[in-house]
């Protein structure tokens, strides 16, 4: 029978060898959460250490990731791909057990942690996948989802904001597969939190509509095993297991301490933590007995073994289905994925309407979510503004007894009311990407990014696929005034490596930003959508194939070669096509380029760049926002806005700011003058 005190101490060695080692860490948390860990991963935790990605396996989500150790320990443990030189690696380049764990670089990382107060919203964005995939795909008599969503989480993942978004929304959604145990230990970095969190933490997730298990002895691994499995008896309601614990446990003089919070314990204290633990083995030596003890792989591999007996059997009942759910999994769009968006595109050409790019967006995603069930759509309360629901996409909704709510044609919901929580929302839908099986996207105004952003870093830090509908993206939205409308933010979205950023002039620029962005698997995208309607811009077929590029040649001057080049975004781009018509009335001709996606440009050849950007002529740039980011094209002016809004209709913004047609006409004869 395993010795649960010797597991645990293993992972105490582990955590207090491998920051003291590189020189920096946090021991404290991985030595206090140490038996909570036992309790789970040895006794309750459905993995496969030989494939971490075992489509119905439990996720573990460590949200105070500073914590890493923890989590590193139990996958080299277990039996995952993460051996010893990895851990005597901690921190350092190159390694796999960075100081935070990061989805895609450690195997059995499932989401990347540190920003505290992400890694439960994560957890609900997975949760509430496995409860939609459940529904739409389990069958009577075929459960082939079926797993649930495990958190450790700490006192500083409680104080951010963002918890609150995202538990209040788990409780409302009834996600009872949600597990997640409180690691209370009353510290933080500045010491006992008592002064700066005195909140009732059980009686706030019992107003969530959370079953709470109070005073659970953290260091007990029974008491904390029996929580998990009375919490796996919920019918209804995610749980939260309160388990009080001693940060740094083991350590004589550092325990239940801020000291051992953040540092090295040392040398001295750690050979006193040793003998205080009863552990005589030395740095990074763990014996045969508790590497058994803790080995994963064949009971891992029994279990998968009995789910692909399941799957077999489901897939010979509901072949589709079976196809489907395996598609999904893999992250794949349709095979037939390439026409849909031709076709989509195709249709935004030639029905050439006069929209604003918000219902150009809506108009690509009607034939989108009727093409691919794994869109899963929302907006943080301004659906009717952000224009993200459609025809085949009804509100998801669940009955009092947490089932989810089907349509008549047993359709589940497709688009998510997040309710005014546009960073929930935003890392939410990180953790349904980083399920599995949907591909989401979600709304909200463009200056309101600057609620979502951490969690935008985050998708891109973790190249996942997450779109972002940000609308109302100028001063063109008019009377709600400066604090509504957007001017630094495309350039600051912009900065975000990895994040694709669209700001479409017109339907059928929406439309390929639209598949460009669902094409993408391994990157997030933000669209920048107008409020105001924006006429189409007539283009050739050889342009509209181009529009993929990020930019592109929308107009040639008439006779002659071309004197400058205006680059342009959005509704910016009519602007330099009426100042092309005012400067070719007197002689100037110049080249229209029309840039929707600056990121997606940057990545072509030198050879795409050129034809479209020739160097031996001045280049003008014109956007409704900061112009700060405009002088990396070699811009010799650029047509922007460097100081907040105001409030007023949008015609008179537009004169009072400058985009007018004989402004950007004024400002190309000034740089050729």
């Amino acid at each position: 029978m395993a010795n649960t005190q010797t597991m645990a101490n293993a992972i105490r060695a582990l955590a207090m060898d491998a920051v003291q080692q590189a020189k920096s860490g946090h021991p404290g948390a991985p030595m206090g959460m140490a038996d909570m860990a036992v309790a789970l991963w040895g006794q309750h935790l459905q993995h496969n250490p030989a494939n971490p990605q075992w489509a119905n396996r439990d996720r573990f989500v460590l949200s105070n990731g500073h914590g890493s150790m923890l989590i590193y320990a139990l996958l080299h443990l277990t039996g995952y791909a993460l051996p010893i030189e990895e851990l005597k690696n901690f921190r350092q380049l190159g390694s796999k057990t960075a100081g935070h764990p990061e989805v895609g670089h450690t195997p059995g990382v499932e989401t990347t942690t540190g920003p505290l107060g992400q890694g439960i919203t994560n957890a609900v964005g997975m949760a509430l996948a496995e409860k939609l995939l459940a529904a739409e795909f389990n069958r009577d008599g075929h459960s082939i989802v079926d797993h649930h969503t495990y958190v450790f989480l700490g006192d500083g993942c409680l104080m951010e904001g963002i918890s609150h978004e995202a538990c209040a929304l788990a409780g409302a959604w009834k996600l009872n597969k949600l597990i997640a145990l409180w690691d209370d230990n009353g510290i933080s970095i500045d010491g006992q939190v008592t002064p700066w969190f005195g909140d009732d933490t059980p009686a706030r997730f019992e107003a969530y509509g959370w079953n709470v298990i109070r005073a659970v002895d953290g260091h007990n691994t029974a008491a904390v095993s029996a929580a998990i499995a009375q919490a796996k008896q919920s019918g209804d309601k995610p749980t939260l297991i309160c388990c009080r614990t001693s940060i740094g446990f083991g350590s004589p003089n550092r325990a239940g301490t801020a000291k051992a919070h953040g540092e090295p314990l040392g040398a001295d204290e750690i050979a006193l933590t040793r003998a205080a633990l009863g552990w005589s083995h030395g740095p990074f030596e763990i014996p045969a007995e508790v590497y058994a003890d803790w080995d994963a792989k064949a009971a891992g591999a029994q279990r998968e073994a009995a789910w692909n007996e399941r799957f077999a059997a489901y897939s010979a009942a509901y072949p589709e289905q079976a196809a489907a759910f395996t598609r999904r999994m893999r992250g794949e769009l349709p095979a037939n994925f390439a026409e849909i968006a031709a076709q989509i595109a195709s249709q935004a050409h030639d029905e050439a309407a006069t929209v604003a790019t918000r219902k150009a967006s809506q108009l690509a995603l009607e034939g989108l979510t009727a093409a691919l069930p794994e869109l899963l759509g929302g907006s943080a309360d301004l659906t009717g503004s952000n224009l993200t629901n459609t025809k085949g996409t009804p509100a998801l909704r669940v009955d009092d007894k947490g089932n989810v709510v089907k349509t008549e044609d047993g359709q589940i919901g497709r688009h998510i009311n997040y309710g005014v929580r546009e960073f929930g929302m935003a890392a939410i839908m990180n953790g349904i990407t980083l399920h599995g099986g949907y591909i989401p996207y979600g709304g909200t105004f463009m200056t309101f990014s600057d609620y979502s952003r951490n969690a935008i870093r985050m998708a891109a830090l973790m190249r996942q696929r997450v779109i972002h509908v940000l609308t109302h993206d100028s001063i063109g939205l008019g009377e709600d005034g400066p604090t509504h409308q957007p001017i630094e933010h495309a350039a600051s979205l912009r900065l975000i490596p990895g994040l694709d950023v669209w700001r479409p002039a017109d339907t059928a620029e929406t439309a390929v930003a639209w598949t460009l962005a669902l094409a993408q698997a391994n990157r997030p995208t933000a669209l920048l959508l107008s409020r105001q309607n924006l006429p189409y811009l007539a283009k050739s077929e050889a342009a509209l194939d181009q529009i993929a590029n990020g930019a592109y040649v929308l107009s040639e001057p008439e006779g002659g070669a071309a004197q400058a080049v205006i680059i342009a975004t959005g509704s910016e781009v009519q602007l330099a096509l009426q100042a092309q018509q005012l400067l070719a009335a007197e002689n100037i001709a110049v080249r229209v380029v029309s840039m929707p996606s600056t990121s997606v440009f940057d990545r072509q050849s030198d050879e795409v760049q050129a034809a479209v950007l020739p160097d031996d002529i001045p280049r003008i740039a014109v956007e409704m926002g900061s112009s700060d980011g405009w002088w990396k094209y070699g811009v010799s002016a650029v047509v922007g806005i460097d100081r907040f809004g105001d409030s007023a209709p949008a015609p008179v913004l537009f004169e009072h700011f400058g985009f007018t047609a004989a402004n950007v006409a004024a400002t190309v004869k000034q740089v050729l003058a």
